[in-house]
């Protein structure tokens, strides 16, 4: 064995017992190239796990919620994994007291200061008190250096007592009422990102039903029969989720709890499912009265609630068919909202990892269709894709608009879609030009801002499929140096372009869609209509020149001229077109297309 062999032998050794980046480097720094696969890899599958776990801890959330009816064992349970998912070294939640004006710490996971954990906030101090008054998030990367809140000498303490420099705090809302802050920091400045945000304020909604879910069963602990099925439908619902339920089957138990016909639609309101008779989508600015408030709205005989995780809008869900609602029920209904949003934000953590597979697929097939072409057609067949059918392989690009954006909208339309080489490409089933032409103008209509597609196809195939991608770039290109942006063509599309472009060209395809009017005249009435046109552009378009070549009377040559405009269009003899048609015409001649026609005479043309 080779000692090359021995290196990477190695290098696959502490891949496979988790070794660190900084010792993967170490032990490849003879080959570079395979300490860089390596580090991809050993990056890919951390970032896999990363997101296994944050999953996973709302899964656990999720299961703490349906089980357990301790109130503070959910919030510890809570605060304990907003610390471990988001890496920090304290997390701790505090609750207001809306009497007193104040918020106090009520669970911690990490402190070691005793002054901080005993701190009271006023409102408005700090960056917790901030976060309670207004009701929106905030991060400071260095606590001491930021000016945007107002600094106590109480707090300032309490902070600098427990070493704390970057502090993230959401808020936790019931209702339009901020009832406490979440929060995660770190000893060390720290800038944190707007999933960590999310994440969190995703917590901070579980910490809001565990507290609520104590202040409804104080509640209704007098109503025994209300509250028994309040807890029914709350664990069906939660064990839907649990199990992987979609949303059809969250909107077909809410309607069976609530005797009453549920909607649930997308924050643009577009419906995601319904159970009974389907409600209309409701009015925007309904949901943003109950997104503002937390609360459900009553509207045109139905209620509507917004559906969200922390500030952001997910979207919504109706309630129709019911004359009246107890509070319990309402309540229960807002809990629905409350379940539909952690549903939601688990289906998008799913479709993102769905979305990194698919695109990593797109990236083999394309780069190395030949190293494995049976292991590529099984990978697509797991995701659904049949690559041994025909597909369209189109290239999108749109100055104008991200490419994430673009693919994420171009998903919509195609069987695999992804970014490769920096433009989005995707596999559609169908006819190059016209799928291409249609997606172009879906495309352009969505992102508002021209999407260009270049089209080639149909292909078979990983090599086929890779092939295809080539020419399809080459389109793109050659359709933004025409200036056709906001189009979609294939090499077919272009014409005498797409003949000079393709790696296939079409030939006899191309004369067809360029001057075969004419031919199939000459060939049914027995003129030389052909003939004129040769003799026409041989004499520069000089009218005389080209009456003595065809030995005919020059009205004769106006009215066959006449002909092929009837023919091809009055525009035949602009600079584009009339490029075109000669370049037919030569290949044409150089076919072996034969000059005379069933019958063997030829009539002039009239």
């Amino acid at each position: 064995m080779t000692v090359v062999d021995d290196d990477v032998l190695r290098l696959l050794d502490l891949l496979a017992g988790g070794a660190s980046s900084e010792q993967l480097a170490h032990a490849g720094a003879a080959h570079p190239k395979a300490t860089e696969l390596a580090l991809r890899i050993h990056a890919t599958l951390t970032a896999h796990r990363r997101r296994e776990a944050e999953l996973t801890a709302l899964f656990d959330t999720a299961s703490d919620l349906a089980r357990l009816r301790d109130p503070d064992a959910v919030l510890r349970s809570i605060v304990r994994r907003a610390r471990t998912l988001l890496g920090a070294d304290v997390s701790y939640l505090s609750l207001n007291d809306e009497t007193a004006g104040r918020t106090y710490m009520r669970v911690t996971d990490g402190c070691v200061s005793p002054l901080f954990k005993e701190v009271i906030l006023g409102m408005g101090e700090g960056l917790g008190g901030l976060v309670a008054q207004s009701a929106r998030p905030y991060a400071t990367p260095d606590y001491f250096r930021d000016e945007r809140f107002l600094h106590t000498t109480p707090i300032d303490d309490a902070v600098r007592d427990e070493g704390l420099a970057a502090i993230l705090g959401v808020p936790l809302s019931l209702g339009g009422t901020v009832i406490g802050v979440l929060y995660a920091s770190d000893r060390t400045p720290r800038d944190f990102t707007p999933d960590e945000v999310a994440l969190l304020s995703s917590l901070a909604d579980h910490a809001v039903i565990a507290l609520d879910n104590a202040r409804l069963l104080d509640e209704i602990s007098s109503h025994s029969a209300a509250m028994h099925r309040a807890e029914e439908a709350h664990d069906r619902l939660m064990d839907l989720v649990l199990r992987g339920g979609d949303v059809p089957e969250v909107a077909a138990a809410v309607a069976d709890v609530l005797h009453g016909s549920i909607g649930l639609f997308d924050a643009a309101g577009e419906e995601l499912a319904h159970a009974g008779t389907a409600p209309p989508a409701p009015d925007p600015d309904v949901v943003a009265v109950s997104r503002s408030t937390g609360r459900s709205v009553a509207s045109a005989g139905s209620l509507v609630c917004a559906v969200q995780a922390g500030p952001e809008l997910l979207g919504s869900i109706v309630l129709a068919g019911r004359e009246a609602l107890l509070d319990a029920d309402r309540r229960l209904f807002e809990r629905a909202a409350v379940v539909t949003a952690l549903l939601l934000l688990l289906r998008r953590s799913v479709a993102k990892a769905e979305e990194e597979v698919r695109g990593e697929l797109l990236t083999d097939l394309l780069t190395a269709p030949d190293r494995n072409p049976g292991a590529l057609l099984a990978r697509a067949e797991r995701l659904g894709v049949d690559l041994t059918e025909p597909h369209a392989v189109l290239v999108a690009h749109a100055e104008s608009v991200s490419r994430a954006r673009l693919a994420v909208a171009a998903a919509r339309h195609a069987t695999l879609a992804g970014i490769h080489a920096e433009e989005v490409v995707l596999l559609v089933r169908g006819e190059p030009d016209a799928v291409a032409s249609r997606i172009a103008a879906a495309l352009t209509a969505t992102t508002d801002t021209p999407v260009t597609i270049g089209a080639a196809g149909p292909a078979r195939g990983p090599a086929a499929i890779a092939a295809a991608h080539a020419e399809a770039i080459r389109c793109l290109r050659a359709l933004l140096a025409l200036g056709r942006s906001g189009e979609g063509a294939s090499a077919a599309g272009l014409g005498f372009l797409g003949v000079l472009l393709g790696d296939r060209g079409d030939l006899t395809g191309f004369v067809r869609r360029t001057i075969g009017p004419v031919l199939d005249y000459d060939e049914r009435r027995g003129t030389d209509l052909t003939g004129t046109l040769r003799a026409y552009f041989a004499a520069g378009g000089n009218l005389t020149r080209a009456k003595e070549t065809l030995h005919v009377h020059v009205n004769t040559v106006v009215q066959r001229l006449d002909r092929v405009a009837t023919l091809l269009g009055g525009d035949w003899h602009e600079p584009g077109r009339a490029l075109e048609i000669q370049l037919a015409l030569r290949v044409h001649t150089l076919d072996g297309a034969p000059e005379r026609v069933a019958g063997g005479r030829r009539r002039e043309a009239r």
